[in-house]
């Protein structure tokens, strides 16, 4: 399988020259992880078939938050996680969307306004959410940072996924929405959003940045029902731990040309794109994280703070099944590569190759 690894051993030195000094450390980093990934540069270990007596040598990752080929088993144990915390009720996936007016600073100031852009999103639902026309209740909110469309483009927003009702100021019951057709009306919540924001860019001391006229258009906020989240869960896990593409949807790297494949959000069909190796790695590394941003963030009911209230709540509603989310058991070796037979014993410790003398 082609792999992001592939890409910038073959195009990786022609991009830094060209970014050398606008790359941050995070995407330095990035690119000298993702280019190692699960080879002798990190170590790992040398296994014997107990079949066959055939030898395999396993390398370790480089357990960067941005590298594809990383973080199953991180992944695996978030959602989990996520599905013991969750209360056993509907939800909601709302998205917020940061206006294209609004890119450039937030491509000066990623960490500071994608800080502001989650909680403005998660303060204005909640916000709305305590208005008893609506629900007149505390939610509970999973936020989660994504910079990227399916095509790797920039384009920041936060998919929240959202109990479909909350726990009532005296945390003696649960209460449901008054509407069955939706959680709270978008519109409003699309308006209170945009007056959040502008506040807090303000605070932030950089509102001058922003064009004027983007306060006067619409904004975008998308809400719809996301039965028990267990789908929606599982959609944002895959990218808690890795960013913007999955080596799977590579097709070809040839000529100094990357070709990948997309899903068009409005027809929901398969396209294709076509890039150079430098042109791939730009839209790659533009969505690698500062250090210290947060990516996944817990808001309402959801918040460390909240864990007795979020108790609370999960005894006013039914219980989920254990038998729900089953789990399979596996060896803990793994079969032998070359009989198909044996299972691989680690017989040696590999040294990571940087930390060798020349």
């Amino acid at each position: 399988m082609l792999e992001v690894a592939d890409i910038v051993r073959l195009h990786g030195e022609a991009f830094r020259k060209k970014w050398a000094a606008r790359l941050t450390s995070a995407q330095k980093q990035a690119l000298a992880d993702i280019e190692h990934c699960r080879t002798p540069f990190f170590g790992g270990h040398l296994h014997q078939c107990d079949h066959c007596d055939g030898t395999v040598y396993s390398y370790h990752s480089c357990r960067n938050r941005s590298c594809p080929k990383c973080h199953q088993d991180q992944t695996e144990r978030w959602i989990a996680e996520q599905r013991g915390r969750l209360p056993a009720c509907d939800y909601y996936l709302l998205t917020f969307t940061l206006p294209s007016d609004l890119h450039a600073v937030a491509r000066a100031h990623p960490k500071k306004v994608y800080g502001l852009l989650m909680r403005a999103a998660a303060d204005s639902l909640q916000k709305l959410a305590r208005d008893s026309r609506y629900v007149g209740a505390r939610l509970g909110i999973l936020a989660v940072l994504h910079t990227w469309t399916r095509a790797m483009l920039y384009h920041p927003h936060v998919h929240m996924l959202v109990t479909a009702g909350g726990l009532s100021d005296d945390a003696l019951q649960w209460i449901r929405p008054k509407n069955p057709a939706f959680l709270v009306p978008v519109r409003a919540l699309s308006i209170i959003f945009r007056a959040k924001l502008c506040a807090a860019l303000k605070r932030a001391g950089l509102l001058h940045h922003v064009p004027s006229q983007v306060w006067q258009k619409p904004w975008v906020v998308h809400s719809k029902h996301a039965g028990s989240g267990q789908k929606v869960l599982e959609y944002l896990g895959r990218y808690v731990f890795r960013i913007a593409i999955t080596n799977s949807r590579l097709e070809s790297i040839a000529d100094g040309k990357v070709r990948f494949r997309y899903r068009n959000n409005q027809t929901q069909l398969l396209q294709r794109a076509t890039l150079s190796g430098v042109e791939f790695l730009e839209r790659f590394l533009q969505h690698v994280l500062p250090r210290g941003c947060s990516k996944v963030r817990y808001y309402g009911l959801f918040s460390p703070r909240c864990r007795s209230l979020r108790e609370r709540a999960a005894a006013l509603l039914p219980t989920i099944p254990t038998a729900q989310h089953s789990t399979t058991r596996v060896s803990a070796l793994p079969r032998c590569p070359l009989c198909k037979n044996g299972y691989l014993i680690p017989i040696r410790e590999l040294a990571p190759a940087r930390s060798r003398s020349p």
